[in-house]
């Protein structure tokens, strides 16, 4: 193994496929509601707390519900279908620049889409340069490269330690036909330990995020993985995203709704869940809107 990781400014457009960021319209009678989490994770007893800079800011209110998720030296994981989470990972990169933190980002997927990501930051104000120059990139194209750059991702990240450590699907790479299941199972194992060791030395938030079903296909990440923050699982409808948190059960719905408009769980009791609307104020621009 290596201890010596390329990392590339966030800057290079990828042309896969791309998910529309959450900007919805209208409203669903019944959004489906996120999943159970599955009952072999298991949570520390309590978050660590330290007096560490947040990873994001305090408004727009979704960014504060996510860093209560978040904990120095442990891991939280957001699992759910991709056109749940990805959008709302993206919101997250914007709003730690919004913070001027500083992400480093071990992608095993291949799905990170620098423009998109910085347009969502010139939503808040910010440079979309800017916003993409604070996210640090680490990224394979096999599932051996993966083994090799955990290794020198972590390292990188002990002596340059950033705000918040991001790891974006790690076990996609592992589904090749041509990785027998018994190496399958070690190269991942291995992968959960360097996490493990890595929050051990750094007081730094790790967030991870799977596809519905990847704790079972992330073997040694639950056992010998690190220490678990929180959980929270992600289910999107047509217009409504749903979350909730296993630590504290806390559930959100996050629905778009104009500045100045009153929902309706503002006039019932006993909600059993807390709404958010997304009021992230549109870009302007030097166009000119015309009637008629």
């Amino acid at each position: 193994m290596t201890d010596v990781v390329e990392v590339e400014p966030a800057l290079a457009p990828e042309p896969e496929d791309l998910l529309e960021p959450f900007r919805p319209e209208g409203f669903e009678d019944a959004p489906p509601a996120p999943p159970a989490p599955p009952a072999t994770f298991r949570l520390a007893p309590r978050p660590r707390r330290a007096r560490t800079a947040s990873p994001l800011p305090s408004t727009p209110a979704l960014f504060a519900w996510l860093a209560r998720r978040l904990s120095p030296g442990e891991a939280t994981l957001w699992t759910g279908p991709r056109a749940a989470v990805e959008p709302i990972l993206e919101l997250l990169y914007a709003g730690n620049a919004l913070a001027r933190g500083r992400l480093s980002l071990l992608e095993g997927a291949n799905r990170f889409h620098p423009y998109r990501i910085g347009e969502l930051g010139r939503s808040f104000g910010l440079d979309a340069t800017d916003v993409v120059r604070r996210i640090r990139l680490a990224r394979a194209f096999t599932a051996y490269q993966m083994v090799a750059l955990v290794d020198g991702w972590a390292a990188e990240a002990r002596r340059h330690p950033p705000t918040l450590l991001v790891g974006h699907d790690l076990p996609a790479l592992f589904t090749a036909d041509e990785i027998p299941d018994d190496e399958r199972a070690a190269l991942l194992r291995h992968v959960a330990r360097t996490l493990a060791e890595l929050l051990h030395d750094v007081p730094t938030p790790l967030l991870l995020t799977l596809e519905p079903g990847g704790l079972e296909r992330f073997p040694g990440l639950a056992d010998e993985g690190p220490r678990w923050c929180d959980l929270v699982s992600f289910s999107r409808g047509p217009s409504t995203m749903r979350l909730r948190a296993l630590r504290d059960d806390a559930r959100l719905a996050l629905v778009p709704r104009p500045a100045g408009q009153r929902g309706i769980e503002e006039f019932g009791g006993g909600a059993y869940e807390e709404v958010i609307a997304w009021d992230v104020p549109p870009r302007r621009t030097v166009r000119r809107s015309r009637s008629g």
